[in-house]
Parts: structure tokens; sequence; C-alpha cells
């Protein structure tokens, strides 16, 4: 089922006898033909939920038809979403009939939520696009993964059910690859490495996240591309999806992403290099971007991946740090 801006509500139960042709028949099967307006799978998702009855009993999709049976079906009603479509700049790194891949900006929120209605990602897809899949419930339509509002990087949206389905099987699968940049404090022990820690709510602030022993399992891999005095540049692959992941799980090994106010990445630059540390003490947003992401396309099952550049700031952040680097003198090794 294709979903603009709008929420679903129960109706009145549509009362209907199973003809007797369709003995035998699964009871989906047998509903879809005699609701041609209702996909197969929204009327599994129906029976699944309860909302179709045989005889007054909940029964599975499967359950086979005798013929005569009296089925109540709670069809679900639409009604119209108050999040505003705005012409929102969108960067599209490649769009086609069932899905749409943006660059998200650092500073906007993937979709509204307690206090935010506009500026959304969501208010501007809505904008692009006549349709996205109705799935994830009429605050996120499109919406299959989402990224911090203060990560930028790829992301990919769903203009269909079957493109949603078949994108949220892959990421629970854990088949989606994924790699981010991260712009950390200090230099890990290890060049490569694997970071293994259930992530739950943080007892007291509930804002934030933790490594916690009843948190859920979550493994994020990084590989060290390069460092900058106190700070390095991380490749990592989070395996998992947990709230905040990559930004806890690095910060729980003692390197926080700069930029970073809720898990200890605000510290300023240690040593006597002032041009680094005023280059640092300039950047004012979270050193984390989304650079890759890869699945197999829902409908034709190739494997495409897709880049987004580094944001301008953080590329400047980069190159400064880099000339910080060349320019910096040699270490005097001379006996003394």
């Amino acid at each position: 089922m294709t979903a603009s801006p709008r929420s679903s509500e129960a109706g009145s139960p549509l009362s209907l006898d199973l003809p007797e042709q369709a003995r035998g028949d699964r009871l989906d099967r047998a509903l879809a033909a005699l609701l041609p307006a209702e996909s197969r799978a929204s009327l599994q998702r129906l029976i699944r939920e309860g909302r179709v009855r045989v005889g007054g009993r909940r029964v599975r999709p499967s359950y086979a038809v005798r013929g005569g049976e009296r089925v109540e079906v709670e069809l679900l009603q639409v009604k119209p979403s108050s999040i505003e479509p705005e012409s929102l700049p969108i960067t599209t790194l490649y769009e086609d009939g069932d899905l749409l891949v943006v660059d998200k900006p650092a500073g906007m929120s993937v979709h509204p939520g307690a206090g935010v209605r506009r500026g959304t990602l969501v208010n501007a897809l809505l904008h692009h696009c006549a349709d996205l899949s109705g799935i994830g419930g009429v605050e996120r339509p499109g919406i299959v993964h989402r990224l911090d509002k203060e990560t930028s990087g790829v992301l990919v949206v769903a203009k269909n059910d079957m493109a949603h389905r078949a994108l949220a099987a892959q990421f629970k699968a854990r088949t989606i690859k994924k790699t981010y940049e991260a712009l950390v404090w200090g230099r890990p022990r290890t060049p490569s490495g694997v970071i293994e820690g259930p992530i739950g709510r943080h007892p007291s602030a509930r804002v934030r996240m933790a490594v916690r022993p009843d948190g859920r399992a979550a493994r994020t891999l990084y590989h060290l591309r390069a460092t900058y005095g106190p700070l390095s540049l991380l490749e990592v692959h989070p395996e998992t999806g947990r709230t905040h992941q990559i930004r806890v799980h690095l910060s729980f090994i003692g390197h926080p992403i700069l930029g970073d106010r809720l898990y200890g990445g605000r510290r300023p630059a240690p040593g006597p290099d002032r041009r680094l540390a005023e280059v640092v003490a300039a950047y004012a947003g979270l050193a984390l971007h989304a650079h890759r992401l890869g699945f197999a396309h829902p409908r034709s099952g190739e494997w495409r991946e897709f880049e987004a550049p580094r944001p301008e700031v953080l590329r400047a952040l980069l190159e400064a740090l880099e000339h910080s680097r060349e320019s910096a003198p040699a270490p005097d090794r001379r006996r003394r």
C-alpha cells in the first residue's frame, strides 16, 4: 500500500461470507479476491493483528477456507496527516520508482518528533515525492533507517511498501553494508578492532544511551585511517543498528567523537600546537559522517553502493589538520 502523508485508524468491521468455490484456499488469498482494493500483504498484516476473524475467532493467514464462513474484517481507514510538505533542498544521490537515496545534511532531523514538526527530511521528502511507503507510520513515511540529527551522509528512503519491506529485511539480516567516518579523540591501541557491548537507555540521563548488561547486543568494527596529533580518523562499520551505537561504542573505549556533547567529545585539544587547537575549537559540528551504504536493490536484487562526499565543514577540518601535521616540526631525536 503506497502512502502519501496520512495515518490509519480502525474503521467499522466489514462482514463477508466466504464463497463455496474458495474451499481449500488460503484465507489471505480468498480475501484478496473479495477485496481487490486491498493488497494481499496488507490483508496478511490485518489477519496477524487480529483485525480479521472467522466465526468470531482469530486465525492465521494460511487458514484453509471451508466455504460459507462468516468473516469480520476491520479495514484501516486513512486520514490526512498534519505533517506539511516543505520545499527544502535535498541532495539526491539516486532515485527510481522504488527508492530514493539522499545525502542528509548535518543538523536536519530525519522525521518529526517531540517539539519538531518542520524542517525535517520527511517534510522535504513529502514535497519531493508524490508517494512514500506507509509502513513506517504517519510520522515516518518512507523512512527505513535513521541517522542522528547531527550526523551527515547517505540514507535510503522507500517509495512503496514492497521496497520498504525488502530493505527492512536486509537491515534485520545485517546484510546492509554501512561505512562511516569518525574523527575521534585519542589513538586506538590497535589499528583495527571490534567493539562489542550491549546498548540500552542510560539509567539516569534519558536522552543518552549506554553500554549496560541488560542492553541489546551491539557490535561495531573500526579501522584507523589517519592520526592528527590528539585526533584519529576512523572508518567504522556498525554491524547492528542500535540508537547512537557508534557514538556510544567509541566513547566506551575511550575515544569519543569530536564535537559529541552527549558522549564526551568536547574536550580541549592538548599540546603546544596552537594552530591545531584553534582549528579544532572552531569546529562546531559532530565529526561523524555516513560515507557509504550498500544493499541489494529491492526489485532487481542487484547490489548497489552509494557514497556521500564529506560535508564541506568536515572536509575543511581534515584539510586543516593535514596541513598542521605536515607543517609540524620533526621531533628532535638527538641523544642528549
